[in-house]
């Protein structure tokens, strides 16, 4: 997914409940956007693969 989509998702996948979420993007600025959700409601970003992210609690 291109920017913003992929920090919105996970936000709205947090804030419904999510204990973890994987993500796949494209855009080399998801990174700095994931880590900036994740952070704000506690959670830990993972890279686990090329532009693929994982977000627990």
């Amino acid at each position: 997914m291109r920017c913003p989509w992929p920090a919105i998702r996970l936000a709205r996948a947090l804030r419904d409940g999510a204990q973890m979420v994987e993500i796949a993007a494209d855009d080399p600025r998801a990174a700095g956007e994931l880590a900036s959700a994740a952070t704000a409601v506690g959670a830990r970003l993972d890279v686990v693969g090329e532009g693929v992210f994982r977000v627990a609690r």
